[in-house]
């Protein structure tokens, strides 16, 4: 059975459905992307820059700068650009620059959750759908031969549409955990290299090392 033959047994609820399966991909492809990027620099940009902090901070925002679209380099980028920052003013920019960054992890979640919650109803709803036209077209005195062979063929078809629901349903459920996981190991990471950082930081100030980066 061909894709176009089982989008037209599915009924009207598979133009909804493909809508959403192409809404999904799209938003997938562009979080791989995202999370490609950071996995891919992130970690050596870090220890760069925690290395560079040590010896010289205006070294440390120039490599910062120069990776702005990783979050992490923009959170870090807030608390090193603060003019003679206490230890307590410097943790405060990490954290405040950490929160403004979560939108950015978290997008499209809201979309894949409701990609998930939408699709299965939707399969259901066709199946319904296609169950009231497979009973209507059965007269009554006409419950055997071809006419009960109609409807058990109708029946059939009309499931195709729920099927389709839990496909789109289930790929998006797994990609939406791959992100997930992602972003609870990078808000970790955010943690373990903030707090690094901030060490750095605080021992450059009780030693009172600490001046403009960005100077």
């Amino acid at each position: 059975m061909s894709i176009a033959r089982i989008f037209a047994l599915g009924g009207v609820v598979m133009y909804p459905l493909l809508g959403l399966s192409i809404l999904a991909m799209a938003l997938i492809l562009e979080r791989l992307i995202f999370w490609f990027q950071v996995a891919r620099k992130q970690d050596a940009v870090v220890r760069d820059v925690l290395a560079l902090y040590r010896r010289s901070p205006k070294a440390a925002f120039q490599k910062l700068e120069q990776n702005v679209h990783l979050p992490i380099a923009r959170i870090f980028l807030a608390a090193i650009e603060l003019e003679q920052a206490t230890p307590e003013e410097f943790r405060l920019a990490l954290e405040s620059a950490a929160q403004a960054e979560i939108p950015l992890l978290k997008r499209f979640n809201t979309v894949f959750e409701t990609v998930i919650s939408v699709s299965p109803l939707l399969g259901l709803l066709g199946t319904i759908l296609g169950l009231i036209a497979s009973f209507a077209s059965l007269r009554i005195g006409e419950l055997g031969g071809q006419a009960t062979t109609n409807v058990t063929a109708g029946i059939s078809e009309a499931l195709i549409s729920t099927a389709s629901g839990l496909v789109v349903a289930i790929f998006t459920l797994l990609f939406a955990n791959l992100f997930r996981g992602l972003y609870l190991r990078q808000i970790a990471l955010i943690q373990e290299y903030g707090g690094q950082l901030e060490l750095i930081h605080r021992r450059r100030y009780e030693r009172g090392g600490v001046s403009n980066a960005s100077a």
